[in-house]
């Protein structure tokens, strides 16, 4: 069963550092340089200078790794950084607004460190996807070097009684130690719940430790920093083989209770490039052979249908495509897919990203290797996707519903892994409100 544990984060010192919402920032993997230079244009202290150090002129390898770590030595010596009193979990609250939609959702969860272990079926710690092997050397190296983890992992496990759910309320209905309003409108609300002493704080820690500790928790965001905290783990075991339970063996972790609220699970469309105009129109034409096809009229029909996604239920094998000779609205026929399905257990083989991959290689010829090579591109946004086809950028676009939580959870408890690009989590954590030292 997983191991949770209290701790004492690093958190930003507002007597210091002034307004919280300056000095946070989405997740590394999603900003792009341009916003990098706006974030830290915003506040000296913004902790992008620490989550996604960049290269300066003149820099040997790794110089951009060891300026973080001085960065953070810095901000901890004068004061922006401060370590909490107590070890304690932090119940953590997202009020966000569905894509698409006027619809408001509240999604409560609470950071605690989640003990390493090497992920296998059978484990208390599921993956679901597969990783690339550079940004697990990104991630590495900053680790390496600060020693810290600045992004959490986010895990989700199932507490059907509903005193999970009951207890956040609990929390959340008193003064926030942080409440911030991202540039996506999305508000964080942020709360200590001390683990130590006999009161009701450390009571209510002590419940929701036990709950996410009781059965395996799922993955959802975050492998390559999972895989390179394994990797770190192992590293210093080789120097600090005598230590009993060291804090190098945990990592900072988001639990998220997935009975309470729905989570969002946004897809993510995919764009043909390769393969042209001529081949487009034929896998259009060719799209009977695999499933119910009903033309539409317009790609503006195809943007309402998948526009606000995250209220469909996902896995129905449901699909848009379009293409500069038109569009369909695609419904699977299963039972045509099947002798092409990949190995792996039914919920792997019903998912609506594995038949997309058939379907690809089907009707276009693209297989997994082309799909490494570059032969799909991805983006969040349906509209997006039509008008990269409509302008040249892409010869078609296949629309998709989000993958289902449960059907996530039943793929990792088979111990398969999905395609690349299968999940997407919404809203992302917030970084920068708290930083999880390799420090008791």
């Amino acid at each position: 069963m997983p191991h949770l544990r209290p701790f004492r984060a690093l958190r930003f010192d507002p007597a210091t550092v002034g307004d919280l919402a300056l000095v946070t920032a989405p997740p590394y993997d999603v900003i792009d340089a341009e916003q990098r230079a706006r974030l830290i244009e915003r506040h000296p202290a913004n902790v992008v200078r620490l989550d996604l150090p960049a290269d300066e002129p003149g820099d040997e390898p790794d110089d951009r790794y060891r300026r973080a770590a001085r960065t953070l030595a810095a901000w901890r010596s004068d004061g922006t950084l401060r370590k909490d009193p107590h070890p304690s979990v932090y119940g953590y609250e997202q009020t966000y607004r569905l894509p698409g939609t006027e619809i408001e959702r509240t999604q409560r969860g609470f950071f605690a460190r989640l003990r390493l272990e090497d992920l296998g079926t059978g484990g208390g710690v599921l993956p679901h996807e597969r990783t690339l092997s550079a940004p697990k050397e990104d991630r590495y190296r900053l680790l390496r070097a600060t020693g810290v983890n600045t992004s959490p992992v986010i895990v989700l496990f199932d507490d059907d009684s509903g005193e999970t759910t009951t207890r956040l309320a609990t929390v959340a209905g008193r003064p926030a130690d942080v409440d911030v309003t991202d540039d996506d409108g999305v508000r964080h609300r942020l709360w200590a719940v001390p683990a130590d002493g006999d009161g009701d704080d450390a009571a209510a820690a002590a419940a929701l430790i036990a709950a996410a500790g009781r059965a395996p928790v799922t993955i959802a965001d975050g492998h390559h920093r999972y895989e390179t905290a394994l990797r770190y783990r192992d590293e210093r075991r080789m120097t600090r083989s005598c230590e009993e339970d060291p804090a190098f063996d945990y990592l900072l972790t988001l639990f998220l209770e997935t009975s309470g609220e729905p989570l969002t699970v946004l897809p993510t469309h995919r764009l043909v490039r390769t393969i042209g105009e001529p081949r487009a129109a034929a896998m259009l034409s060719r799209a009977v052979d695999l499933f119910e096809v009903e033309p539409v009229d317009s790609s503006g029909a195809l943007v309402a249908a998948f526009d606000a996604v995250g209220l469909a239920r996902g896995g129905e094998g449901r699909f848009g495509l379009w293409t500069r000779a038109g569009g369909a609205l695609l419904r699977a026929r299963r039972h045509a897919f099947t002798p092409h399905l990949p190995a792996g257990g039914e919920a792997l083989r019903g998912l609506d990203v594995t038949l997309l991959g058939v379907a690809l290689e089907r009707l276009a010829g693209i297989d997994a290797a082309a799909v490494a090579a570059g032969a799909i591109g991805f983006t969040k946004s349906a509209a997006d996707a039509i008008a990269a086809v409509e302008r040249g950028d892409a010869d078609a676009a296949w629309l998709l519903q989000g993958t289902p939580v449960a059907a996530i959870e039943a793929v990792a408890r088979d111990g398969d892994v999905m395609p690349q690009k299968s999940t997407y989590f919404y809203p992302k954590a917030l970084t920068g409100l708290l930083i999880n030292p390799h420090e008791w």
